[in-house]
């Protein structure tokens, strides 16, 4: 009987160690290496398991060509006829790409990927690992997507399933999930980090040779990362993010890392009964009731990426009944929230050192565009004063540490954005644009002290 080989993996970054050590050597990490189980054997291709006339692999090694000989010319990319989606990836699926999508458990990734797979008009391979087929059936029922070009396979050991592509021969491939599978080659339990480095290397090699875009759904852990060593973001194309609060029905879809386009494009879905529908004009979704007038509250224009957002911000300010007067934000950075009322009380007099301030954007989005600086001064002198302002109104601008307002970047777009969605007036910085043909009265200001006095004089 042959002697059982193990080695030490560290669960952060995935570095192989001979021996257990209290602290890994790659990144400095401690308490993150486990043994695992491990059979040492010569590397194999993903379809070393199928018969040799379905082989792909048996072929002559690639050749080093010059730079200049190089056909540079994109392939075409498809199209998942999904907007969102396609925004994000940056135009559509790349023929041979690795998708990574991770999310929390229920934010809906299952949902995403599955719609995803009904609406493509191309021969599609579903598998999942941790669900049956009658369940997968049970979700598309809801999602009333009928169509004849999509295979179920439910499988986790991948010789199975590259046996089973190599009868349906899919144009594109999905994983739900990564963590589920596991491959003969190494002698480890799934999930384990060789074996998801492992899969992942076979699914790319797939990929690669077959011109096959693979989209693989990703566990995360409670920190919000990725399950598994941090090389398998490095390995794959594009790593996406679906992300929102399960209590709300609105999801944000992000790219962290994307070789074939901007990392800065969002998607929004909003959750339903019968799956994830596109929000087209987010602006409307974060904007509620503009026919009531309420103080504290004021309309930012912000930016997303390419993509101009309306969000309303809400404030707060009230007399505190303890000591220490309380401060919170919710989707805003609450140090920079503490920035602007020490502005607020050095550049314009206003004393807020013994109220409580509480600041919201609504929506359940977090902004870290400084365009809405001005919109929280705005909605917190407005709450303080208790004089509600017109809903007609919209700000988007910087503050800076002596008060001053500061111009931000893609003017144009904003502006547009708010003369689209009717809005009367948009107080800005002063800015060398020409916006007369925007429809919108554009106010620009230089200092806090201005605006505090147009608006509340």
């Amino acid at each position: 009987m042959s002697k059982i080989k193990t080695t030490f993996f560290c669960q952060n970054c995935g570095t192989q160690h001979a021996k257990w050590q209290g602290q890994c050597s790659a990144c400095k990490e401690w308490n993150t290496l486990v043994e695992e189980v491990i059979q040492k054997t010569a590397p194999k291709s993903w379809d070393s398991s199928l018969p040799d006339e379905n082989s792909l692999s048996r072929k002559r090694a690639p050749q080093p060509q010059r730079i200049s000989e190089i056909d540079a010319t994109e392939s075409p990319r498809l199209d998942t006829t999904n907007a969102e989606f396609n925004r994000v990836l940056g135009g559509g699926l790349v023929p041979g790409s690795i998708t990574l999508l991770g999310g929390e458990p229920g934010i809906g990734k299952s949902t995403l990927l599955l719609q995803v797979c009904l609406n493509l008009p191309y021969k599609t391979l579903y598998v999942s690992g941790e669900e049956s087929a009658q369940q997968i059936k049970m979700r598309a029922d809801r999602i009333k997507q009928k169509v004849d070009h999509c295979y179920i396979l439910t499988e986790t050991k991948t010789q199975n399933i590259f046996r089973q592509i190599s009868e349906v021969q899919p144009e594109v491939l999905i994983i739900d999930s990564i963590q589920t599978l596991q491959t003969d080659h190494i002698e480890s339990t799934a999930g384990s980090v060789s074996q998801i480095k492992e899969c992942t290397s076979e699914l790319i090699k797939f990929a690669k040779e077959t011109n096959t875009p693979v989209l693989l759904i990703g566990h995360i852990t409670k920190d919000g990362n990725i399950a598994g060593p941090k090389i398998l973001e490095h390995m794959v194309d594009t790593v996406l993010q679906f992300e929102g609060d399960r209590n709300h029905t609105y999801r944000i879809l992000r790219a962290l890392k994307n070789r074939f386009g901007s990392t800065h494009e969002i998607g929004i879905y909003e959750m339903l009964g019968y799956g994830l529908r596109e929000v087209i004009n987010p602006s409307e979704i974060l904007i509620s009731q503009r026919g009531i007038s309420l103080s504290g509250t004021a309309i930012a224009a912000t930016m997303e990426g390419m993509r101009p957002l309306m969000i309303e911000v809400q404030a707060l300010v009230s007399t505190a009944v303890y000591g220490t007067p309380q401060r919170s934000a919710t989707g805003y950075n609450l140090k920079r929230l503490n920035m602007i009322l020490a502005v607020l009380e050095k550049r314009a007099g206003f004393k807020l050192g013994q109220k409580d301030v509480f600041l919201n954007i609504t929506g359940g989005i977090t902004v870290d565009d400084p365009a809405i600086d001005l919109a929280v001064v705005a909605a917190i002198l407005s709450s303080n004063f208790d004089i509600a302002l017109s809903s007609q109104h919209c700000f988007s601008a910087e503050v800076g540490l002596g008060g001053e307002i500061r111009p931000v970047s893609r003017m144009e777009q904003r502006v547009h954005e708010a003369s689209k969605l009717g809005f009367e007036k948009v107080f800005i910085a002063p800015a060398k644009l020409d916006f007369k043909n925007t429809g919108t009265n554009v106010q620009t200001f230089t200092k806090i002290e201005d605006l505090v006095r147009y608006l509340f004089s």
